[in-house]
């Protein structure tokens, strides 16, 4: 196996700083099974990052979605799928296979996934942990982001996966749910989603209660309440932001 090039991180590096990308890492993915390229190779490595949502926004969203929490989704998400496809052409550009996963693309409408879940991706990055929201956490802006993933061979050194979560007793999302799909339990790796989130029950509660927001495609409460995210608000007033 080639040998990992210190090279590779420090330009990757450079360059994510200058996309104002600061909460990211590189993921092991040979365990799992990736989306294949055009050729039907699969990919050993993932690079995931976060993007925050505006904290004003995501506060607003306690008691259901609004529009500019459906237009800030939208923005952030385009922002997301700008960067991957940048990212993946700079990758192959360096003579590496890469492929972006879109941002919030539902592929498979029947078990309402996407080609491969961002939060392993994430999760095996280092970024964060999953909440019992089923949603990731990070300790720098709680679950108020959006994730990104491109998939790679390049080598490089992938960070130390989260193992548990730093949810403690917390129940707030599981309180806060209105569909009652949020099943309390807390995430671990190798958890599956049912035993986290009732994915039907919490899309036909947006579908029939907040179409107009992207056809029910959002809603944002459980995240909302988040005290990772809700201590972004007290830090900016105690001019910590």
């Amino acid at each position: 196996m080639m040998a990992k090039s210190p090279g590779n991180k420090n330009w990757l590096q450079a360059w994510l700083e200058d996309q104002r990308i600061l909460l990211w890492g590189a993921a092991d993915l040979r365990e799992f099974l990736t989306p294949a390229d055009a050729s039907g190779q699969r990919f050993p490595r993932a690079i995931a990052w976060a993007l925050p949502i505006h904290p004003s926004i995501m506060a607003s969203v306690k008691d259901g979605p609004n529009q500019e929490y459906a237009e800030e989704y939208s923005r952030v998400n385009k922002r997301i799928n700008e960067l991957a496809h940048k990212l993946s052409v700079e990758l192959r550009s360096r003579g590496h296979r890469a492929q972006p996963l879109a941002a919030s693309e539902r592929t498979d409408t029947t078990n309402i996934m996407g080609d491969f879940p961002h939060k392993t991706a994430a999760t095996r990055a280092g970024i964060g942990w999953v909440g019992r929201h089923c949603q990731l956490v990070t300790s720098s802006f709680g679950s108020w982001v959006r994730l990104g993933t491109v998939f790679t061979d390049m080598e490089v050194d992938c960070a130390m996966p989260l193992q548990r979560n730093f949810c403690g007793r917390c129940r707030r999302c599981v309180d806060a749910c209105p569909a009652r799909a949020v099943q309390g339990n807390e995430w671990y790796p190798g958890i599956t989603r049912e035993q986290l989130l009732d994915a039907h029950q919490c899309d036909q509660w947006k579908k029939a209660h907040y179409y107009e927001y992207h056809k029910g495609r959002i809603c944002g409460i459980c995240s909302a309440v988040c005290p990772y995210g809700t201590r972004l608000l007290r830090d900016r007033k105690k001019g910590r932001r």
